[in-house]
């Protein structure tokens, strides 16, 4: 990215949408988009249309810390209901995902990797078989007919340990056959070690691949060279052809983690989707072993800008009739529809662990290897003590300064792991990246209602 060009442009855009976004009540959040006058209630993530004179006085109440006159409004409206998110955690959840470390280990020497060249700062290591297999059992031991699960492939690099992905795929499928259930696998590589045959067996399962890419040529080999230092960037590109040539029941992606080094998104996200992949996603890197690649809040303002930049461009493909596989803005609108509304950022540590090589269950796959994070073990099965202490201490009615941000419904808090290890950096990108997709939900819903599906997305109109 051209810092001398554009960062004046990008920091202007990123700063006004810091400062739309201020969690200024946490009741309300307001967004105005074009014509449209949009209130957000985080209380089930619920969007509604105003006028104009009533979204004027709403913006007066929460800027002079109104509350009376906020809870008036959500009583006229109808939406004053006990908090659809209470202060319990969830007791015991089911299990209903895993990620095998297979391979603690790399032959990539990535600058920022959270797992520390893979080896998650011990030993490089591979999952033996064994426990593999009983990792798939645990995995399997509650489930349902007709239930879901999703197994997934990390590392390190997986494809390292090649064998032991085919077996542990295998006997999933065959425990989902027996017990009526359907499961789902994915893995995420660097994409160096992908054979020909590869792309069959994921074909075959419907394996989702996620492929670690960085940017063009350039950046990435700066970011994700081989451990001895040479670019990996052409070499992953021959590897992955057979991949993405191939995609039916399989879906390739790019995953992208965003440094100081890369901020070109625009220009990756189109160069990417030219490659065929199917999506392609951005990642921040918020905090790494040793500090390097972190972005600070100028850096998640170019972030924020280019982001917008995306979105826009995913709106008007769409309104066009076009495709176009932006992963983020996909995901964030699906949300925003769905209305979802949770009290963590995502499964870690309940309905999903990782599973290190010895056979060690953590809250996540960051979390293997870190004490913080343990949750047990395949043998003995998932310490439920632990758990429950880390669901109720990770809850973000527990966590500052998300009890009074409007958007902490959809955000859940933060990414546990980084929150733990750096703390809340990302809080204005977050909430300025969640006011834009608000304001591209109500246009998406005004110009391409048929994006949402056959049900009424159009956000509700208060007429007071």
């Amino acid at each position: 990215m051209a810092a001398t060009q554009t960062e004046g442009g990008a920091a202007g855009r990123a700063a006004s949408l810091f400062e739309a976004s201020r969690p200024l009540s946490p009741s309300i959040h307001l967004v105005a988009a074009g014509t449209s006058r949009l209130v957000l209630v985080p209380n089930g993530s619920q969007v509604f249309e105003v006028d104009e004179d009533t979204f004027g006085q709403l913006d007066s109440a929460r800027l002079t810390h109104d509350g009376r006159a906020i809870e008036l409004f959500l009583q006229n409206l109808g939406v004053d209901e006990p908090q659809l998110v209470d202060d319990s955690a969830p007791l015991d959840p089911p299990l209903r995902a895993l990620s095998l470390a297979v391979a603690q280990r790399c032959n990539l020497g990535c600058t920022y990797c959270y797992a520390q060249q893979g080896s998650f700062g011990d030993v490089p290591k591979s999952m033996p078989l064994a426990t593999a297999l009983k990792a798939v059992d645990l995995l399997f031991a509650e489930t349902n007919p007709g239930e879901r699960v999703n197994l997934a492939f990390l590392g390190g690099e997986p494809l390292i340990n090649r064998g032991v992905i085919r077996a542990a795929t295998e006997h999933s499928q065959r425990r989902a056959d027996e017990s009526r259930t359907t499961v789902t696998f994915s893995i995420t590589t660097n994409g160096t070690l992908v054979k020909e045959e590869d792309s069959d067996f994921f074909e075959q399962h419907g394996f989702a691949v996620t492929i670690s890419l960085d940017g063009g040529q350039a950046e990435h080999d700066k970011l994700r060279p081989f451990a001895g230092g040479r670019g990996s960037y052409q070499h992953i590109l021959g590897r992955i052809a057979p991949l993405l040539a191939r995609q039916h029941r399989m879906q390739v992606s790019a995953r992208v983690t965003v440094t100081p080094v890369n901020l070109d998104l625009a220009g990756t996200l189109d160069e990417f989707i030219k490659l065929g992949f199917h999506s392609v996603g951005f990642s921040p890197m918020l905090s790494s072993p040793t500090g390097k690649g972190e972005l600070d809040h100028r850096h998640l303002a170019l972030m924020l800008d280019q982001m917008v930049s995306c979105g826009e461009k995913f709106i008007d493909k769409f309104i066009a009739g076009e495709r176009y596989p932006f992963t983020n803005m996909v995901n964030a609108m699906r949300e925003i529809h769905r209305g979802t509304h949770r009290p963590y950022p995502c499964g870690a540590g309940a309905g999903y662990m990782g599973v290190s090589a010895t056979g060690d269950l953590s809250a996540c796959h960051r979390f293997v290897g870190d004490d913080s994070g343990e949750m047990g073990n395949i043998e003995e099965g998932i310490d439920r003590d632990r758990q429950r202490s880390w669901l109720t201490d990770r809850h973000v009615h527990r966590q500052e300064p998300c009890r009074s941000c409007w958007a902490r419904y959809l955000c859940g808090g933060g990414c546990h792991h980084e929150v733990i290890n750096r703390g809340r950096p990302a809080c204005d990108y977050i909430r300025g990246w969640l006011h834009f997709c608000l304001g591209a939900y109500a246009r998406l819903s005004a110009e391409r209602p048929d994006y949402f599906g056959s049900t009424s997305t159009t956000p509700q109109t208060f007429v007071p």
